[in-house]
């Protein structure tokens, strides 16, 4: 089962590589990875998408809270979870296809961000769900390469993860 947890730590250089040691040590695969600064910049934020089992995730929890530089641990249930990914996609367009990709960007609300003669790069940001469904409707166009982030995540509502 795949599992969300969002780390606040300080932002120091070495804590990303004991953060990941710790899941390595566990055989806990990640499977995505996102670290930026907070609106403190002497506090990043690790998001981490892992599939595991619920022991194996709470054990994880548990050595992360008993790292130094690890100021607060949170799991996400799904149905409380509010995620995004971006990815940039380059098919490609021959000058005749260009109506049919912009319509598809526009349905999809993404954004081209490059265009040359032979090729179209286009931007998305969005669930997981619905970008594998945006790479789907461009495969046919013949993708020549493909990049995405990490999942970045919060809670839905009300709360924050704050200090």
């Amino acid at each position: 089962m795949k599992h969300t947890i969002s780390i606040l730590v300080e932002n120091h250089a070495g804590v990303l590589a004991r953060v990941a040691g710790l899941f390595a040590r566990r055989g806990f695969n990640i499977d995505s990875l996102a670290v930026g600064v907070t609106d403190d910049p002497k506090i990043s934020r690790i998001t981490i998408v892992a599939d595991g089992n619920e022991y194996t995730l709470e054990q994880i929890e548990k050595q992360l809270n008993k790292l130094i530089d690890v100021i607060k641990v949170r799991h996400f249930e799904q149905s409380e979870l509010l995620s995004r990914e971006l990815v940039l996609i380059k098919v490609a367009c021959q000058p005749a296809q260009r109506p049919e990709l912009i319509s598809i960007a526009e349905i999809a609300q993404a954004k081209i961000s490059d265009i040359t003669v032979n090729t179209m790069t286009l931007e998305l940001s969005d669930s997981e769900p619905r970008l594998k469904t945006f790479e789907e409707l461009l495969r046919p166009y013949g993708i020549k390469e493909v990049v995405r982030t990490g999942t970045i995540a919060m809670q839905k509502g009300g709360v924050s993860m704050k200090l």
